[in-house]
């Protein structure tokens, strides 16, 4: 599988995204997905200390015991776990930080990132709890998430000599475009490597929900809270739209939403969660497509880009 980098990291350009191990999956089939992610040659693994209740990471521990240099872990901290753990102030990042390499039994996480801003404290704080965990050798790289393009310039003054934050990870798909206004841009002045989630808009760019009809029973999306925040008729028909285009052009649409992403230079890796085996081997086959400048096009006159942004 073909690596970019984020700062000093090589990582595979799919990633595997973690967010449902402890929660909709249990050990035994956590275990089966990231087997086959590592037979397919994805070596990127993104989680958070909030996934599964920080199940995540302590599945993810067990799993890797004997084998924690085959592959590069991210992580993340900041968002609550509970009342008292949460937030960006410094000592929780230390504390938060020691807690997470203790659940993923390892002496270094590679990406440790901020999981979103923390209005309660400045960002220069937080950076400099971050530069001691770098010079202890406890993380090797920082990054941030839910960043726009203004915090992200602020991060960067606020650095100093200090660790600066090497990549930033926000949502983006086919059907969310919203960091072509300013953050891809932003990024490629800065040097900074992107990282999207929800790629395929939690499975909406799958092929597996059609207009008209419900969601499939056991889907991510046949849960109502998740159906009324992704689904509806308009995302359903772009998305068939999508998946029409790719089929004349000989592609599955798993295969465009991977491969239209990865166009852009500073998209280091496609972070994509996965419920079983099949899944896994699926996405690792998915970003091998070289989209003309025709492709492109027509991929446009469906989606159009955001005014101000563009591909």
């Amino acid at each position: 599988m073909d690596t970019r980098r984020i700062g000093s990291l090589e990582v595979s350009v799919v990633g595997l995204g973690c967010n449902n191990f402890g929660g909709r999956l249990d050990l035994a089939r956590t275990t089966a997905v990231v087997e086959a992610a590592l037979e397919a040659g994805i070596t990127f693994l993104d989680t958070a200390d909030t996934y599964g209740g920080t199940k995540s990471e302590e599945f993810l521990g067990r799993i890797l015991a004997g084998r924690r240099d085959r592959v590069v872990i991210a992580t993340k901290f900041g968002m609550a776990i509970d009342e008292h753990r949460k937030g960006a102030k410094p000592a929780y990042v230390k504390r938060a930080c020691e807690d997470s390499l203790r659940r993923l039994r390892t002496d270094h996480i590679d990406l440790y990132q901020l999981h979103r801003p923390d209005a309660e404290t400045p960002i220069a704080d937080t950076l400099g709890a971050l530069d001691e965990l770098a010079r202890a050798g406890k993380v090797r790289e920082i990054g941030c998430s839910f960043f726009d393009a203004a915090q992200l310039r602020e991060a960067r003054r606020a650095a100093g000599q200090g660790a600066r934050f090497v990549s930033v990870q926000n949502e983006y798909s086919l059907l969310v475009r919203e960091p072509e206004r300013e953050v891809l841009a932003e990024c490629e002045r800065e040097g900074l490597a992107f990282l999207p989630y929800f790629p395929l808009a939690s499975g909406l760019l799958t092929g597996k929900y059609k207009p008209g009809r419900p969601a499939p029973p056991g889907t991510r999306l046949s849960n109502p809270d998740s159906a009324q925040r992704f689904l509806s008729e308009r995302r359903l028909e772009t998305a068939a739209a999508l998946e029409e285009f790719a089929r004349s052009r000989g592609h599955a649409p798993l295969e465009l939403a991977f491969s239209w992403l990865l166009r852009h230079g500073v998209l280091a890796s496609v972070i994509a969660g996965a419920t079983s085996p099949e899944q896994v081997r699926a996405n690792a086959r998915a970003a091998g497509w070289r989209l003309t400048a025709d492709d492109l096009a027509r991929v446009d006159a469906i989606v159009p880009p955001l005014a101000g942004g563009g591909a």
